[in-house]
C-alpha cells in the first residue's frame, strides 16, 4: 500500500517531547494542526488531540498504546499470552465483570502527563487517532478500530523499538487504503536520560560498581526523578537484557500454567527453584521474580512439602530441560555437590522415590534426544550418572570394609577409592569425608574393628596424598585390622564354647590361663599369632564373655520386668559390645523365653 507521511517533532515542556507523525494516501491534505505558545493541536473532522504544558485533551475515536514495563501490573489474559507485549487503552472503553469490553458513547478525556507516564510506560507512550475507514457513532468506531488494529497493536515489537516508521507502516496495512492515521508519540525525557544511563552502566558492569551507582542517584536527583519510576525503569532494563529475559520468561510461563491450573505441583515448583538458582549464577537481580510471584503465586498456590533433599534433586534435574528454551542450565560443581548429598541421604533413608525421580529423568531425556532435541541434555544428565556411579562404588566397598568381617581390599580397589576421592575433592575439598566417613562414623551399628577399619582407612587415602604411605603400606594395615576380628571372633565363639561345656568359672588369672591354652590348643592358632597381640586379644574375649553374660543374666531381665529402656542405652554404651550382637542376644533371649517380640521392639524405639 502507498502513503504518505508528514511528520513533526517539538516539547511542550522541559520533560515531554513529541513526534507527531500523519500517514495517508495524501498525508499533505489530512495534516491538520495549530499551536499557540506551548500548546499543540492536531485534529481531523470528528477528532482532536491537544498537547499542553500540564497534559493532554483527546476526543474523538482512538487511544494510547505502549510497551508493558516489566514489573507493572499486567492483566492475566495478557500475562497468560506470550506474544502480548504491549498495553492497549481505547478512549471511552471499560472492562465488564466477564472481561469482556463495554464502549461508551463519550470518548473525551484529559490526562496528565504524569499520569500517563505512571501508568504507561515510564519513557515512551503513544496516542492515536483514524479519519476516513472508520464510520457512524464513536462507540462502534471505537469497537471497529479495536477490530481492524488491536491485536496487532497489543503484539507489535515497534512499540518498544520506538520505530514510528515501521509501526506506521503495519497499521496502514491493516486500517485501508482510505485511512489517515494520526499517531502522536510522547517522551518523558529526563526517564529517557536515566534510563539510557542505567542501561549502559548495567550492558558494562552487571553488578554496578559503588562510585558509578552514587553518579547515577545524583543523576536522577538532579532531574527529580522520584524512587518509584527509578525503580520501574531499572528493573525493565535488566529484564530486557537477553540473558536475564529467558530465564524470568521462562519463570513466569511456569507461573502462569500453575495459575490456570489452580496449583503448583512438585515438577513445577522444582522448575521455578531451578531457574531462581540459575538467576543467582547468572547474577540476575531478585526483583525480576518479585513481581511476578506478587501476581502469580499467591499462598493458596503452595505445592505440598517435600523431602528437602527430594525437592533440590527435582530442581536440579528439571532444570536440565530448561536448555530447550536457551537458557544455560548446565550442571555445575555446586549442583553436584547437592546431587550427591541428596542421594547419601536418599540411601540413608531407604527413600526409592529418588531412583525413581532419576529414572523418569533419564527416561525423559532419551525421549526427547530421540525426538531431535541437543545432545547437550544427555551430555549434562551423563555427568550426573557418572558421579552418582563413583557414589555407588564407593560407598559400596566402604560399607563392606565397616560391616564385614572377611573383607580384604587389594591394591587396585584401594587406588579406585583414591581415584575416586581426588574426583570429589575437586567438588569440594570436605565432600568425600561428608560423604562417606561422617555419616558412618555416627552410625550406631558400627562395630569396634569396622570403627578402626574405617579410621585406618580415612586417614591412610590422606596419608597416601600427601605422600607418607602407599597403597602396599594401606592395604597392609587394613588387613592387619581384618585378621584381628577374624581372630577375636574365633576365640570368642570357641571361648563361650570351653565355657558353657567345661568351665564354669574364669575370674582369676590363673583360670584364664588354663582357658586360653585351651583356646588356642583347639583352634590352632599357635604361631600364627605373635603373644602380645593374643592376650591382649584374649583379654577383650574374657571382657565381652563377662558384660554378655551381665547382661543376659542381670540386666536384661530388669529392663524387660521395668520397661526400662533407659538402662539398655547405658549398657550399649557403655559395655565395649557391638549393638547388633547386642540384639542378636536379645531376639535369642526372647524366642527362648516365648517372650511377645512387640515388647522388644518397644524397647529399641525408646
Amino acid at each position: 500500500m502507498k502513503y504518505q507521511e508528514v511528520r513533526l517533532h517539538g516539547q511542550v515542556n522541559d520533560s515531554i517531547e513529541y513526534y507527531v507523525t500523519v500517514a495517508s494516501g495524501e498525508a499533505y491534505r489530512s495534516y491538520f494542526y495549530e499551536t499557540l505558545g506551548n500548546t499543540l493541536r492536531i485534529f481531523s473532522p470528528g477528532n482532536e488531540l491537544i498537547l499542553d504544558a500540564e497534559g493532554l485533551s483527546h476526543r474523538g475515536n482512538g487511544g494510547s498504546f505502549c510497551e508493558y514495563m516489566f514489573g507493572v501490573e499486567q492483566p492475566l489474559p495478557d500475562l497468560i499470552k506470550e506474544e502480548v507485549r504491549n498495553r492497549l487503552v481505547m478512549f471511552g472503553a471499560s472492562s465488564r465483570n466477564d472481561g469482556s469490553l463495554l464502549f461508551s458513547k463519550r470518548t473525551d478525556g484529559y490526562e496528565e502527563y504524569d499520569r500517563i507516564f505512571l501508568e504507561g510506560n515510564a519513557v515512551h507512550n503513544y496516542f492515536f487517532f483514524i479519519f476516513g475507514s472508520v464510520s457512524g457513532p464513536l462507540h462502534e468506531q471505537q469497537e471497529e478500530i479495536l477490530r481492524l488494529a488491536g491485536k496487532d497493536l497489543k503484539r507489535c515489537p515497534f512499540v518498544g523499538e520506538g520505530d514510528d516508521g515501521q509501526l506506521v507502516d503495519e497499521l496502514m496495512s491493516l486500517l485501508g487504503h482510505r485511512s489517515a492515521l494520526y499517531l502522536i508519540k510522547l517522551i518523558h525525557t529526563k526517564h529517557q536520560r536515566y534510563h539510557d544511563a542505567f542501561r549502559d552502566l548495567y550492558h558494562t558492569y552487571q553488578n554496578i560498581p559503588d562510585p558509578e551507582f552514587a553518579r547515577l542517584v545524583e543523576l536522577a536527583d538532579t532531574l527529580k526523578i522520584d524512587s518509584y519510576q527509578q525503580e520501574r525503569i531499572r528493573i525493565d532494563v535488566m529484564y530486557k537484557h537477553a540473558a536475564n529475559r529467558r530465564i524470568v520468561d521462562e519463570y513466569k510461563n511456569i507461573l502462569v500454567g500453575c495459575k490456570l491450573q489452580g496449583k503448583i505441583g512438585a515438577a513445577e515448583n522444582a522448575r521455578l527453584t531451578r531457574l531462581k538458582t540459575l538467576s543467582v549464577r547468572s547474577k540476575i537481580p531478585s526483583a525480576l521474580f518479585y513481581a511476578l510471584d506478587e501476581v502469580l503465586k499467591p499462598e493458596l498456590l503452595a505445592s505440598a512439602d517435600e523431602q528437602d533433599y527430594l525437592s533440590n534433586t527435582r530442581q536440579i534435574l528439571e532444570g536440565i530441560f530448561l536448555h530447550e528454551r536457551q537458557i544455560d542450565a548446565r550442571i555445575d560443581g555446586q549442583d553436584l555437590v547437592q546431587l550427591l548429598k541428596a542421594k547419601r541421604r536418599a540411601v540413608e533413608n531407604r527413600d526409592y522415590a529418588f531412583e525413581q525421580m532419576l529414572l523418569e529423568a533419564a527416561k525423559a531425556c532419551d525421549e526427547k534426544v530421540r525426538d531431535g532435541a541437543d545432545v547437550f541434555l544427555v551430555e549434562n544428565f551423563s555427568l550426573i550418572i557418572t558421579y552418582f556411579d563413583r557414589f555407588d562404588s564407593t560407598s559400596e566397598h566402604i560399607n563392606q570394609l565397616a560391616f564385614m568381617d572377611k573383607v580384604r581390599f587389594s591394591e587396585e580397589l584401594l587406588r579406585s577409592l583414591l581415584n575416586n576421592k581426588k574426583e570429589f575433592d575437586v567438588l569440594g575439598p570436605e565432600l568425600f569425608d561428608n560423604l562417606f566417613f561422617s555419616g558412618i562414623m555416627q552410625n550406631r551399628y558400627l562395630g569396634q574393628f569396622g570403627r578402626r577399619k574405617i579410621l585406618a582407612l580415612r586417614k591412610g587415602l590422606t596419608a597416601i596424598e600427601e605422600g607418607r604411605l602407599t597403597l602396599h603400606g594401606l592395604q597392609h594395615i587394613l588387613n592387619d585390622i581384618c585378621r584381628q576380628e577374624e581372630m577375636f571372633n574365633k576365640l570368642l565363639m570357641h571361648t563361650k564354647e570351653r565355657i558353657r561345656n567345661f568351665y564354669s568359672r574364669y575370674s582369676t588369672a590363673q583360670e584364664q590361663k588354663l582357658l586360653l591354652a585351651e583356646v588356642v590348643r583347639e583352634t590352632g592358632i599357635n604361631g600364627t599369632i605373635d603373644d602380645e597381640l593374643l592376650h591382649k586379644l584374649f583379654r577383650r574375649v574374657v571382657h565381652h564373655v563377662q558384660m554378655e553374660e551381665l547382661y543376659l543374666h542381670n540386666l536384661l531381665p530388669r529392663i524387660i520386668d521395668e520397661r526400662n529402656s533407659a538402662l539398655r542405652s547405658d549398657f550399649l554404651g557403655n559395655s565395649g559390645l557391638d549393638r547388633f550382637y547386642v540384639e542378636e542376644l536379645e531376639r535369642e533371649y526372647f524366642e527362648y523365653n516365648g517372650l511377645d517380640m512387640e515388647m522388644l521392639l518397644q524397647l529399641r524405639q525408646d
